[in-house]
């Protein structure tokens, strides 16, 4: 979704950092062979991510929802050199897809891919995060968000994808068997609501929301 003209779209991106060969690799790839492509995180947005992680320069990332990788490729590199990124997906047959890419990146020792329901896996994890990644089912956003925030350090970045749901979000008469917008509308508000985190909704892509632990 373009929220504005897509020939000043276009020069946005063509005034952006370049895409990675590695991640021009990926991009082809997954389109070819994996359903569901547009989930990608893509070029743009990728380069997005990577500004971000690199202002932040985090130690310990958590990404929910891995698809085939490259947004935690985009996360690492700001990431510290002893840096680890934990990502979490829920479908097995990518594994072997992002292990692949995860190695060729050089970072593949300081990637753990987790395989199951997030809600479940996030409170085994012994450690706390710098910048968390969600970009999962929008039904559990604000489970995510519950069993993330005391796991968040001081000062540390969550970032929310798909927050305005190709404009969903405005949408008063959504069908009942709807779940994912209503569930974006209350996450939306949890997030401008709660005093322990500041907020700022980017209309990047479809939605993309930066939210720093007061």
């Amino acid at each position: 979704m373009h929220f504005i003209p897509e020939d000043l779209d276009d020069y946005v991106v063509s005034h952006s950092e370049n895409e990675p060969e590695l991640l021009q690799q990926l991009n082809r790839e997954t389109y070819q062979k994996i359903l569901q492509p547009r989930m990608l995180s893509g070029h743009y947005q990728g380069r997005v991510l990577s500004m971000i992680s690199k202002l932040v320069n985090p130690k310990n990332i958590l990404e929910i929802g891995t698809y085939t990788g490259y947004s935690a490729l985009c996360l690492v590199e700001g990431m510290q050199k002893d840096g680890v990124l934990h990502t979490i997906d829920v479908n097995e047959e990518l594994l072997d897809f992002q292990r692949k890419y995860f190695d060729k990146s050089g970072y593949g020792k300081q990637i753990y891919q987790h395989l199951g329901n997030a809600l479940d896996i996030i409170p085994t994890l012994d450690t706390t995060f710098d910048l968390v990644f969600i970009d999962a089912d929008k039904d559990n956003y604000s489970n995510y968000f519950n069993v993330i925030i005391n796991k968040l350090n001081s000062g540390g970045i969550i970032l929310s994808d798909n927050v305005l749901w190709s404009g969903k979000v405005l949408d008063k008469t959504f069908k009942k068997e709807d779940i994912s917008t209503p569930a974006l509308i209350e996450y939306n508000k949890l997030l401008k609501e709660d005093n322990r985190v500041e907020t700022v909704i980017f209309p990047i892509r479809d939605g993309l929301t930066i939210s720093r632990k007061i």
